[in-house]
């Protein structure tokens, strides 16, 4: 399977990788769209003319988008709550376009749980977000070319999904291992959505955003921070070379949510604005996508396992 590739680089904009796309009349929901990476990519598609709904658990936060642009409103959503995402779902009227699916949290220090009894980064970062895009499929279908992006990382390289034991009840607790299982599961959800929903017109694919100062690295210690070059000896934050802006680390996203470059293309996964090469993965490997997270065995198996769930 030839790559898809873009003439776009890896330090081009989130408005540089739709610049002349003319989205008035779309309709698009972004998910953590208050804060970030979310908060580019909402301008980005804003600024293009798309109707956009931000999709925070504090609804408020997004005022200064809604102010800035007269196409983007904001609606309550916690991923981590079944019952805020049926709402959510609910209340939503009429086609939608795209479905960004960028919200999440990283390396929680201690093992937390959501209502239903799964760990936290695996409930928000891929559980809320597979809910939400089962109970918007409706919406998705009554669109013209709708699709589906999920924000995933290049942590996904790190491990596969543990079907043994992924709420970590045996195996001992690590936030990072947790996190690149979540990562790992959102790969596997557009590889799933794009196996199921091809016949219905729907595109789904995944994306790493790159290495960003945003407000998701809140957990991670500063040791790490130091070992990452992201912070000095007094706590400061600094910005090495290999670090993304937030409207860089967004571009990938808006690519795949509106460029028409990627019309009908569904099931991959893409960084820095070019499809990845399928690698072997493991903690030693910078770049691709680990065989494991697009794996159509596991993504149909991760399918299974979750739809119950939230039905």
């Amino acid at each position: 399977m030839t790559l898809i590739t873009t003439p776009f680089g890896s330090r081009a904009t989130a408005a540089e990788v739709i610049d002349g796309v003319d989205l008035r009349g779309r309709r698009m929901i972004v998910t953590g769209g208050s804060s970030g990476l979310g908060v580019e990519t909402v301008r980005a598609l804003a600024g293009a003319g798309a109707q956009v709904t931000v999709a925070t658990r504090d609804p408020a936060a997004a005022d200064p988008l809604v102010k800035e642009f007269p196409t983007v409103r904001a609606a309550a959503l916690d991923l981590a709550d079944p019952a805020s995402v049926r709402a959510f779902c609910d209340a939503w009227s009429g086609p939608l376009d795209a479905l960004i699916a960028n919200a999440g949290v990283m390396m929680l220090p201690t093992r937390q749980v959501n209502p239903q009894g799964w760990e936290t980064q695996l409930a928000v970062n891929y559980l809320g977000h597979f809910a939400l895009a089962v109970g918007l499929h409706t919406a998705l279908r009554e669109a013209g070319k709708p699709r589906v992006v999920v924000v995933s990382s290049g942590a996904q390289l790190r491990t596969g999904f543990d079907f043994d034991d992924p709420q970590f009840e045996r195996r001992p607790y690590d936030p990072f291992v947790a996190y690149a299982q979540s990562k790992t599961a959102d790969v596997l959800l557009a590889v799933g959505a794009g196996r199921r929903w091809a016949e219905h017109g729907i595109t789904a694919n995944a994306c790493a955003p790159g290495v960003i100062h945003t407000n998701l690295a809140r957990h991670i210690d500063q040791a790490t921070m130091r070992a990452l070059g992201a912070m000095d000896a007094d706590g400061n934050l600094i910005t090495p070379d290999y670090f993304k802006t937030p409207a860089q680390g967004a571009a990938t996203t808006v690519l795949l949510a509106a460029s028409p470059l990627l019309d009908g293309v569904t099931g991959r996964y893409f960084e820095d604005n070019q499809e990845s090469e399928v690698v072997e993965g493991g903690p030693e490997v910078p770049a691709g996508v680990a065989t494991w997270s697009v794996d159509p065995a596991a993504a149909d198996r991760l399918w299974d396992l979750a739809l119950p769930v939230v039905r």
